[in-house]
C-alpha cells in the first residue's frame, strides 16, 4: 500500500479534477467565457465532434460568446457533467464521463445533447488544468463510446 501522503495526494488530486469539471456547467450556463477558458491550459484544446476544435483559451472562450451558445442560453439551458472516473499518472490525468445539455422549449426542459467526454489534465504549479477535452454525442458511434474507455496506459496512484 502506498504511504499515507501519497494516498492523500491522490484523493486531493481527484477532488481538484472533479471540482474543475463540475465548474464547467455553471460557468457555461452563466455565459462566463473567461471562466470556462481558465479551466484550460493556455494551449488547451476543446474538441467537439461535428463542430471542430477550439485551440487555446481565446478560441475556447469564443465557444461561449458565439451565436450557438448565446442562443442556447437565451432559450434556457443547463450543462450537467459528471460524475467522472479519474485516472492519475503523476502530474497528468485522464477523466471520463458523460455530459447532458438540457434546453427549455418554452413548455418543458428537453434533453438537447447526451455526450461522452474525455478530459486530459495536467498539474501546472499547484493547480490542475485541462489540456484537452473531447466531447462526442452518444448516438451509437464507436468513436464516441471509445472516449469512455479507460486509458490503455497503466496509471500510478
Amino acid at each position: 500500500m502506498p504511504p499515507f501522503e501519497a494516498r492523500l495526494q491522490a484523493l486531493e488530486d481527484r477532488e481538484a479534477i472533479r471540482e474543475l469539471i463540475a465548474q464547467y456547467g455553471p460557468l457555461a450556463d452563466s455565459g462566463n467565457a473567461e471562466g470556462v477558458a481558465a479551466l484550460f491550459a493556455e494551449d488547451g484544446v476543446y474538441a467537439i465532434a461535428g463542430f471542430g476544435e477550439a485551440n487555446g483559451r481565446a478560441a475556447i472562450a469564443a465557444l461561449i460568446t458565439g451565436a450557438n451558445h448565446q442562443q442556447l442560453m437565451a432559450d434556457g439551458c443547463a450543462h450537467v457533467l459528471g460524475p467522472v472516473a479519474v485516472e492519475l499518472d503523476g502530474d497528468t490525468a485522464v477523466a471520463r464521463g458523460h455530459s447532458l445539455v438540457l434546453r427549455w422549449t418554452g413548455a418543458a426542459f428537453e434533453v438537447h445533447r447526451v455526450a461522452a467526454n474525455r478530459w486530459e489534465l495536467k498539474r501546472k504549479l499547484d493547480r490542475w488544468l485541462a489540456t484537452r477535452r473531447d466531447n462526442a454525442l452518444l448516438q451509437g458511434d464507436a468513436a464516441a463510446r471509445a472516449l469512455l474507455s479507460p486509458p490503455a496506459v497503466p496509471h500510478r496512484s
